[in-house]
C-alpha cells in the first residue's frame, strides 16, 4: 500500500489519522535513519532486525570513525564494532573514553552492564592460530545476550582433544567450529552434536590452502548433517547466527503484541499486523479478523 492509496482511504473515512500514520511508519521510506553526509546510521535496524547496527572498522577513514561511535553509543546505549586497529582504538578513545579495545579479536565495545546471557554457544578451534576469529564470534555472541563456552586448540591433529570435551560440546545449544587448514574440524563435531553447527574458516595455512579457500570448500561440502557455513574468517557472522538461533530455541519469540489494523474496504474483514514484544525475535505475522 503506497502513501497516495493511505491518503485516499483517510479522505474518504475508511481510514483513520492514526491507522494512516502508523502505516506510513512502517513504510521502508518513513523508517528511520541518521544522517551525518558522510554515513547513513541504520538507528531503525534493532526494530527490524533485534539487534542494532555493528561498525565494521577496516577501512573507515580517522575523519569519520570516532564520531560514528559516538552517535551509535548516544542512540543506543552501548556500541559494538569489529575489525578495529590500535590506531583507531586511539582515535574512539578520544570521543568514548570507557571504550574497550581487545587485541586479540579487534573489537571495540562499550556495552551496558548486568545484561542477561541466554543458552550456550560453544566455540571451538582447531588451533591457537584460528583464536582471534573464534574470539571475534564469541565476543560478539556475548555482547548480543549468549553465554559462551570457549574449547580452544581441539584439532583433528590430536583428536582425542576434543573427544574430550564431548560433554561440554554436546550441551550447547549452538557449536561454532572454526578452523583453517583442511577445515576438518566442523565435520568432527558435527558427527558428535544434535545442535546446529555453524563453521567458520579461517585463512589460516601454508600456500595450498588459498588463504582459507580450502578449508571453506571442506565445511561446504562436509557430509555430517547441521552444518552452516559462514564466509572466510567471519567471526561476527557466526557469532550473530548463533545467537538467533538459540534466541528461537528458548522460544524468547512468541511473545506478540498488536501493531495496528485496517480495513482495505469497506465491509471488509480486518486485518491485524502483529509483531513480536522481544527484540530477540524479528519478524511479522499476519492474521484475518472479523
Amino acid at each position: 500500500m503506497n502513501v497516495k492509496h493511505i491518503l485516499a482511504q483517510v479522505k474518504d473515512g475508511s481510514l483513520s489519522l492514526e491507522e494512516a500514520e502508523q502505516l506510513i511508519a512502517e513504510n521502508p521510506a518513513g523508517r528511520s535513519y541518521e544522517e551525518m553526509g558522510f554515513a547513513k546510521l541504520d538507528t531503525d535496524r534493532k526494530k527490524r532486525s533485534g539487534f542494532a547496527e555493528v561498525v565494521y572498522c577496516q577501512g573507515k577513514s580517522d575523519e569519520f570513525i570516532g564520531q560514528i561511535f559516538k552517535k551509535l553509543y548516544d542512540v543506543e546505549g552501548e556500541v559494538f564494532g569489529t575489525r578495529a586497529s590500535p590506531h583507531q582504538y586511539e582515535i574512539v578513545k578520544t570521543f568514548l573514553p570507557d571504550i574497550s579495545y581487545d587485541p586479540v579479536s579487534h573489537i571495540l565495545k562499550l556495552e551496558k552492564k548486568d545484561k542477561e546471557h541466554i543458552g550456550c554457544v560453544a566455540v571451538c578451534t582447531g588451533g591457537t592460530a584460528d583464536i582471534s576469529v573464534a574470539e571475534e564470534a564469541a565476543q560478539t555472541a556475548e555482547y548480543f545476550g549468549t553465554h559462551v563456552e570457549r574449547v580452544y586448540d581441539v584439532g583433528v591433529s590430536g583428536i582425542h582433544r576434543i573427544l574430550s570435551k564431548e560433554a561440554i560440546v554436546r550441551k550447547a545449544n549452538c557449536v561454532i567450529a572454526v578452523a583453517g587448514m583442511e577445515g576438518a574440524l566442523a565435520s568432527v563435531i558435527g558427527g558428535l552434536v544434535r545442535n546446529p553447527v555453524i563453521a567458520v574458516p579461517t585463512s589460516v595455512g601454508y600456500g595450498a590452502s588459498f588463504h582459507g579457500l580450502s578449508a571453506l570448500l571442506t565445511m561446504i561440502n562436509s557430509c555430517a548433517n547441521g552444518i552452516v557455513t559462514v564466509n572466510i574468517d567471519n567471526g561476527f557472522g557466526a557469532g550473530y547466527v548463533a545467537t538467533q538461533i538459540i534466541a528461537w530455541q528458548k522460544g524468547v519469540r512468541f511473545k506478540w503484541e498488536k501493531v495496528y489494523t485496517w480495513k482495505p474496504l469497506p465491509g471488509s474483514a480486518e486485518i491485524c499486523l502483529w509483531q513480536p514484544c522481544s527484540i530477540w525475535a524479528p519478524m511479522w505475522k499476519c492474521c484475518l479478523m472479523h
